[in-house]
C-alpha cells in the first residue's frame, strides 16, 4: 500500500526513481509523482492514474537532478486527484508518506493559529507544513524533522527532501516498513527491497521508531528514544526475473504457474532427509507443551488460517481459534496459559496482523509467524518465524503465496500430531509421501488450462456468484469467491453447504452461477445433496470435483471441472488452483486488471 523511493546518487533521478517506483506498483496505486533537486532547487511532477501518466509528463515536463524522492499514492484521505497526489510541499520541504497521521485535523487547526493554511484533502500535507514550520522558526533539517515526527500520532513511514540540501535524505518509520539501500557514494531508500533490488544488494532494515539521516557517505540512525542506533547492513538476494511476468500475459498467471515449483522448494525446506519426518528451522516447538493455537491474519492468509484450523484439529487433537486480525486486536480477547499465538502474512508487515502479534507479547507462551519476507517486521519480532518461501508476488490476489502458507500450515500440523502420538511414524511417512506428490498434481491441473478458460467465459456473463464447499472445502470456498471478486468485481459470497438451506437458498435461480468445491471425500453425499437442492430451483452448478466425484454426480451440472484424485488433507492445496484460475480467466473475460485490481494494495501496512 503505497510505495516511496528516495535517490541519492550520481545520476538523473527521475528515471531511476520511475523505474523503482515500477517495481512498487504491485502494491497498489493510483496516483504517482516525484521530486528532485537540481542546482539545489527543488521542483516537483505529478500524475494520476498508471505511471506512464507521470512518464508521459515527464517527457514534456523534465525534471532534472541527482537526489530526489517518489510514490505510488493509495487514496486514503482525500480523492486521487493531482493536487492530492505525493510527494507534498510546503516551503522548502518535500514528503512522501504511507501510513496514516491520526491527528492530522488537530495539527492543521494548530498550523491555522500560527497563519499556516493548507491546499490538499490529505494527511500527509500536515507534516510537510509543520516541517517547514519548524524550519521557519531556525531549526535545521534534522531538528525540523524530529520535531515533526515527536507531533505524529499514527501510523508512517516518511521520506523528505529540502531545497537547497542535494546530499540529504531523511527518513523515519513507525508501523510502515522502510529500507535504506547502500551503494558505491550513492545511498537509496524504499518501502522494500524489490524496489531496490536493481541499484544495491546491501540492505538496512529500519526498525520501528528510528529515524535516519542519509546523505551520499553516510547513514545516522537513531531510535526511538533518540539513541544512536547500530542497524545490520545486511545483503539480500532477490531473484530479478521473479519481477518480470516470464512470458505470461499477467503476473498473476505467472505465479499461478510457478505454484508446483514453490511448493516443492518448501517441501524440500521443511522435509528432513529421506522425506520421513518434518524438521522445523531454529530450536523448533514442542506442540506437547501447547494446549491451543490462537490464529490470527487478515484476507486470504485467514482463509489459509481457517483451513488450517481443520487440519490441527483433526490431525492432532488441537484446538484452534482463528480471529480477523482487525477484530482480534480490538476485542482484547484473553490468552490462556500454554496457548501459541500464530500469525499468518505475506508480506510479514500487515498493520492490524502486527499490532495483534504486539497485542499477545507476554500473553501468548510462544509467538510464531508463517511469512514471505524473513526480514519482515512480524518476522523479527516472532519467536520463531516460517517461511513460506513462495518467492516474490506481484499480483494483488494472492495465488502461490495462499498455497505455500497453506503448505507449511499442513506441515507444522502433520508435526504436531506426530509429537502428540496421534499419528505413528509410518502415518506421517505416508501423509508426507502423500505431500510429495503434490507438485505433481498441481501441474496436471495447470494443463486444464483451456478448461478453466470455456468455464470462465460463461461465468463471465454473471452478475453474482455463490461458493459452497463442506469441510476442508469451506474455506476453500470462501478463497474461491474472494478470488473473483477481487480481480473480476463479480459479487460472490460463499456458504458451508449445510447453511444453503438458512437463507442463502432464497437467491436460486436460473442466472445465479453455483461454484460447488467436492472432492470426493467423507463428506461428499452431503455436498452433493445439497448441490441438488439447487439444481432443483434452477442454479447453474459449477461442480469442481475428482473422477470418482464427477462419476456419480455431474449429471445435470452446467460444467464440470475434473481435478487430479489427491488425499482428502491435501484437497484445500489442489482445489485452490481451479479456484484462481475461475478467478482468473474470468476477469481477462471481463477485461479488468488483473494484476492491479481498482481500490485494492498487495501490502495493507495502514488500518
Amino acid at each position: 500500500m503505497c510505495g516511496i523511493v528516495g535517490v541519492l546518487g550520481h545520476h538523473e533521478a527521475a528515471p531511476i526513481l520511475v523505474e523503482a517506483l515500477k517495481r512498487l506498483e504491485y502494491r497498489g496505486y493510483d496516483s504517482a509523482g516525484i521530486a528532485t533537486i537540481d542546482h539545489g532547487t527543488l521542483d516537483r511532477r505529478r500524475a494520476v492514474g498508471k505511471l506512464i501518466n507521470l512518464s508521459d509528463l515527464l517527457v514534456h515536463e523534465p525534471l532534472a537532478g541527482k537526489a530526489g524522492i517518489g510514490h505510488t499514492r493509495w487514496a486514503t484521505h482525500g480523492a486521487p486527484n493531482v493536487e492530492n497526489a505525493h510527494p507534498h510541499r510546503a516551503g522548502s520541504v518535500a514528503v512522501v508518506h504511507n501510513g496514516i497521521i491520526e491527528n492530522f485535523r488537530e495539527l492543521r487547526t494548530e498550523l491555522t493559529t500560527h497563519g499556516i493554511g493548507h491546499s490538499t484533502d490529505t494527511d500527509t500535507e500536515t507534516v510537510a507544513l509543520m516541517a517547514q514550520h519548524f524550519l521557519s522558526q531556525g531549526m535545521t533539517p534534522t531538528e525540523a524533522v524530529t520535531a515533526t515526527l515527536g507531533r505524529l500520532d499514527g501510523a508512517y513511514a516518511l521520506c523528505f527532501l529540502f531545497d537547497g540540501e542535494p546530499d540529504l535524505l531523511i527518513a523515519a518509520r513507525k508501523g510502515s516498513p522502510l529500507a535504506v539501500g547502500h551503494g558505491d557514494g550513492e545511498m537509496f531508500v524504499g518501502s522494500d527491497a524489490i524496489a531496490l533490488a536493481p541499484l544495491t544488494d546491501r540492505i538496512t532494515y529500519l526498525e520501528e521508531g528510528d529515524c535516519a539521516v542519509i546523505t551520499r557517505d553516510s547513514l545516522t540512525i537513531t531510535d526511538a528514544n533518540g539513541e544512536l542506533a547500530n542497524r545490520e547492513i545486511r545483503t539480500i538476494q532477490i531473484d530479478t526475473s521473479n519481477v518480470d511476468k516470464g512470458g505470461h500475459k499477467h503476473f498473476m498467471a505467472k505465479e499461478i504457474a510457478e505454484q508446483p515449483s514453490v511448493i516443492a522448494d518448501a517441501l524440500g525446506y521443511y522435509l528432513a532427509k529421506g522425506g520421513r519426518d518434518v524438521k522445523i528451522p531454529g530450536d523448533g516447538i514442542d506442540f506437547n507443551k501447547i494446549d491451543r493455537i490462537a490464529m490470527v491474519a487478515c484476507g486470504t492468509a485467514y482463509l489459509a488460517c481457517m483451513t488450517a484450523k481443520y487440519w490441527f484439529e483433526q490431525l492432532a487433537e488441537l484446538p484452534v481459534d482463528v480471529d480477523i486480525a482487525s477484530e482480534f486486536r480490538y476485542r482484547e480477547p484473553p490468552v490462556p496459559e500454554n496457548t501459541a499465538a500464530l500469525f499468518v502474512s505475506q508480506s510479514g508487515e500487515t498493520a492490524d496482523t502486527l499490532a495483534a502479534l504486539r497485542y499477545c507479547e507476554g500473553k501468548a507462551s510462544t509467538i510464531l509467524s508463517v511469512v514471505n519476507v524473513p526480514e519482515s517486521s512480524i518476522a523479527r519480532e516472532s519467536d520463531l518465524a516460517l517461511p513460506i518461501l513462495a518467492g516474490t508476488e506481484i499480483g494483488v490476489a494472492s495465488t502461490k503465496a495462499f498455497t505455500c502458507q497453506l503448505t507449511v500450515l499442513l506441515v507444522m500440523a502433520l508435526k504436531a500430531a506426530h509429537q502428540r502420538g496421534k499419528l505413528d511414524d509410518e502415518g506421517l511417512a505416508d501423509k508426507l509421501s502423500q505431500l510429495r506428490g503434490l507438485p505433481t498434481s498441481l501441474n496436471v491441473a495447470l494443463e486444464m488450462n483451456d478448461t478453466f478458460r470455456h468455464c470462465a467465459i460463461r461465468l463471465a456473463k454473471a452478475d453474482n456468484a455463490l461458493f459452497l464447499g463442506r469441510g476442508l472445502m469451506y474455506p476453500l470456498a470462501h478463497e474461491g469467491a474472494l478470488k473473483l471478486k477481487e480481480i473480476s468485481y463479480i459479487h460472490a459470497e460463499a456458504y458451508a453447504s449445510g447453511e444453503l438451506k438458512h437463507g442463502p437458498i432464497a437467491l436460486i435461480d436460473e442466472n445465479m452461477p453455483v461454484v460447488v468445491m467436492a472432492p470426493r471425500d467423507s463428506l461428499f453425499d452431503k455436498t452433493v445433496s445439497n448441490m441438488q437442492e439447487v439444481m432443483a430451483r434452477g442454479g447453474k452448478v459449477i461442480l469442481i470435483t475428482d473422477a470418482a466425484g464427477a462419476k456419480e454426480a455431474r449429471d445435470g451440472v452446467w460444467q464440470c471441472l475434473i481435478m487430479p484424485e489427491v488425499d482428502e488433507v491435501l484437497t484445500p492445496i489442489l482445489y485452490a488452483l481451479p479456484a484462481q484460475m475461475l478467478a482468473y480467466h474470468t476477469a481477462v473475460a471481463k477485461g479488468t486488471d488483473v494484476d492491479q485490481p481498482r481500490n485494492l494494495a498487495k501490502s495493507v501496512t495502514v488500518e
